[in-house]
């Protein structure tokens, strides 16, 4: 995101690359992942997967999603970033359409793991390629408006999830599919025309500040701390509460709800009060949210706690990437890097974060609690880390951070 002075008053505008990128999001983020969080409960009580087998389905997803993080700037460098953006998008689709077959859990794991990589491209590649294409004006509102896309698909998993499930499993796979083939179809003409902003992505070699580079492990830690929502919400309600399933796609529909006004929020805040404040308090308030289910069963506490966690799985990112421009000024190429690697490295911690809270799932039998708190612990250890780095800043350094 640009500086305040840029866009704190731009008009909303929304042009059909903004879309594009919208709802690329939507499909690789918002429906590929998130639409299986909801249907954790319904795959186990259908005895499709063992309880410890659906998270590490859920797992394999983010494992997935490091790998096209990884692998982003290389494809668009071989292919063009269009191709690789309508490739990704097909492909996510697909792979809807075959986790719709019971095949067994290698089967499903692969699926899960396409989408993954899939989601990783979208999002590596997207944001960075429509943004370079916009007056600097816009790109703020613009940020914030694709990132809804996660939220959208979030909300739009949570809605559609428990009504396909009317028809069956096999039935909600494909409608998630059809979806994301829709989607697919109305932004294939969507795209920048030139993609020359996005070619010299995969070529820049970014240039990194102390700041900057604990920026990455903050990420990282942020990831962690936003897993155990992320992957265990619905189950947690469903049978950890024993609320059934009804009211754990509630839960998740709330969450959804959070997700889709969390971008703009947090833009706009970045914008008044500046990135490095928001990401602190993004820190904080994330961890109280995060902690409320180890403290409380209260309906109404852990409906909140969805909300902002759920507010915050997308508007992060709006923090983030309008962070990496206050550390990168006047660089369009090395903002897009410093958010390529910002893509990796909150990848990276969730993939650590899904087969590690996959593996303490199983070994402690199902104990949502210890998720949570260690969530918070993740949080909690990004914000010190934020300023601890800032006070040890040499002064050269600390006129960029």
């Amino acid at each position: 995101m640009a500086g305040s002075h840029d866009i704190a008053y731009a008009p909303i505008k929304v042009d059909r690359a903004t879309v594009a990128a919208l709802c690329a999001n939507l499909v690789g983020i918002g429906l590929a992942r998130f639409g299986y969080t909801p249907l954790i409960p319904a795959l186990i009580a259908a005895n499709w997967f063992s309880p410890s087998q659906s998270v590490y389905l859920g797992a394999a997803n983010l494992v997935g999603y490091l790998a096209g993080a990884l692998g982003a700037r290389l494809l668009a460098a071989r292919t063009g970033s269009v191709v690789a953006l309508r490739a990704a998008m097909v492909l996510t689709a697909a792979s809807l359409v075959a986790c719709a077959f019971r095949f067994g859990f290698a089967w499903f794991f692969l699926w899960r793991f396409v989408s993954g990589c899939t989601g990783g491209v979208l999002m590596a590649l997207a944001a960075p390629i429509v943004l370079a294409a916009l007056p600097v004006a816009r790109r703020g509102i613009a940020g914030g408006v694709i990132f809804t896309g996660v939220g959208l698909g979030i909300a739009a998993s949570g809605t559609f999830v428990p009504l396909l499930m009317q028809w069956g499993l096999v039935e909600t796979w494909l409608g998630l599919a059809a979806i994301a083939a829709g989607l697919t179809a109305l932004t294939w003409t969507g795209w920048p025309a030139s993609v020359s902003g996005a070619r010299r992505l995969a070529r820049t070699v970014q240039r990194r500040p102390k700041m900057l580079q604990a920026l990455y492990l903050e990420y990282a830690l942020n990831a962690v701390g936003l897993v155990p929502h992320m992957v265990f919400l619905v189950d947690f309600v469903a049978r950890g509460l024993g609320w059934g399933l009804r009211t754990g796609g509630l839960y998740w529909i709330i969450f959804g709800a959070g997700a889709v006004v969390g971008p703009l929020l947090a833009g706009h805040v970045g914008d008044r009060i500046g990135f490095r404040t928001a990401l602190r308090l993004a820190f904080l308030i994330q961890m109280l949210a995060v902690v409320v289910p180890l403290v409380t069963i209260s309906g109404p506490l852990i409906a909140l706690s969805s909300l902002v966690v759920g507010a915050f799985v997308p508007g992060i990112l709006a923090i983030m990437i309008g962070r990496t421009r206050e550390l990168v000024p006047h660089d369009p190429s090395g903002q897009a890097a410093a958010w390529s690697c910002c893509t990796t490295a909150f990848a990276v911690g969730q993939a650590i974060a899904g087969y590690g809270f996959s593996y303490v799932f199983a070994r402690t039998q199902g104990d949502h609690a210890i998720l949570f708190g260690l969530g918070a612990i993740a949080l909690f250890l990004a914000l010190v880390i934020d300023f601890t780095a800032a006070s040890t800043l040499s002064e050269r350094d600390r006129s960029i951070r």
